[in-house]
């Protein structure tokens, strides 16, 4: 039985969306962030180091990170869904969109988060987060063009990855130039996968 550690509002709601698409057998253990710091609860340490979420324990296997996870998920327990075959060009654009999340995409954003917090003294540094920020989601709105999903085949474990990307620049309310993300971002929130793991997981902020 998998068992998913879900924090409230936070990047492991993606992972209760994947579970649901995938019809996996799971539990779910709730944490709750801290109401004045917002940050994880210390509990969340006895289930891996970081004392981060998400967190998945799979018999023997424990895994955080957002990508290891939604690899592992559709590898373990996805049946050929929601990936391109291995060894195939399609699988490595693919992979490529699943690390590009985090890897890249998402640092301009968390810094303009914390930038902002600093008020003047981070006034310096907004106008390069800001370039970097629009060359990324210029990056992915060319990527939609013409088609539903990131991948051109059809709804892949890449989108539910790069979903947070996606709304975290619609609650910084920069998507206004890119109706492409817009759109791609309503149109997964449609997913009755996605509806049930809001309906299981609570109040998604971002949602």
């Amino acid at each position: 039985m998998i068992t998913l550690h879900h924090l409230n509002n936070s990047r492991s709601q993606r992972i209760l969306w994947l579970l649901e698409e995938l019809g996996a057998p799971y539990e779910i253990v709730f944490h709750w962030r801290d109401a004045v710091t917002n940050l994880a609860p210390p509990e969340l340490k006895a289930v891996h180091p970081l004392g981060k979420s998400p967190v998945i324990t799979d018999g023997a296997v424990t895994i955080a990170e957002s990508g290891a996870i939604v690899d592992y998920l559709i590898r373990e327990h996805g049946q050929g869904a929601l990936a391109p075959p291995p060894g195939t060009a399609r699988h490595e654009a693919y992979l490529e969109w699943l690390h590009y999340a985090e890897g890249s995409a998402m640092l301009p954003l968390m810094l303009n988060l914390y930038v902002t917090r600093l008020g003047e003294a981070g006034a310096p540094l907004k106008g390069r987060i800001d370039g970097e920020i629009d060359n990324h989601l210029t990056y992915i709105e060319d990527a939609l063009a013409g088609h539903d999903f990131i991948l051109a085949e059809g709804f892949t474990g890449a989108d539910v990855q790069l979903s947070f990307v996606g709304e975290v620049a619609r609650a910084f309310g920069r998507l206004a130039p890119y109706p492409g993300i817009a759109a791609w971002v309503a149109r997964l929130h449609e997913r009755p996968a996605f509806k049930a793991s809001i309906e299981k997981g609570g109040v998604y902020n971002l949602a």
